[in-house]
């Protein structure tokens, strides 16, 4: 099939809308005092599996938070990094920056030069659905000020 006939990907709104939803309810589980400013949360399983959830902006609408994953010996390229925004009024909760890159597209044409998948911006959004149920199995280990 030549590139030019393939059909473009059209992004499945109400499947990103509820995997929206659902992390904002699932982060709200893990964040208690999501409406303080610097507070740091860390979870792990393990000594080397350790995650820090970091309020990084609030506002009276939004909460940006940073998730990354923390020692584990590996390098940073191999370790989960992002940026979430939590939509308060719409209780909405999306993946605004993966791995230090901000602004992904809803779509994307594929092969693409950054060799991002057709649906980039779901795949992260359900990676960090996963990611939180992760985390809600596990015990906080500490939450402090940053």
């Amino acid at each position: 099939m030549s590139q030019g006939s393939a059909k473009k990907y059209v992004p499945n709104l109400r499947s990103l809308h509820t995997v929206c939803e659902l992390n904002y309810v699932q982060l709200l589980k893990l964040l208690p005092e999501v409406e303080e400013t610097d507070l740091s949360y860390q979870f792990g399983c393990a000594e080397e599996l350790n995650y820090v959830i970091t309020i990084l902006d609030l506002s009276r609408y939004t909460t940006t938070i940073e998730i990354k994953q923390i020692g584990a010996g590996l390098p940073e390229f191999m370790k989960p990094c992002m940026q979430v925004r939590l939509y308060h009024d719409a209780r909405m909760a999306e993946v605004v920056a993966s791995q230090h890159v901000s602004g992904l597209k809803p779509s994307y044409s594929y092969p693409n030069k950054s060799m991002y998948q057709k649906n980039e911006k779901e795949m992260v959004n359900i990676f960090l659905a996963e990611w939180l149920y992760f985390c809600i199995q596990q015990r906080p280990i500490e939450s402090t000020p940053s």
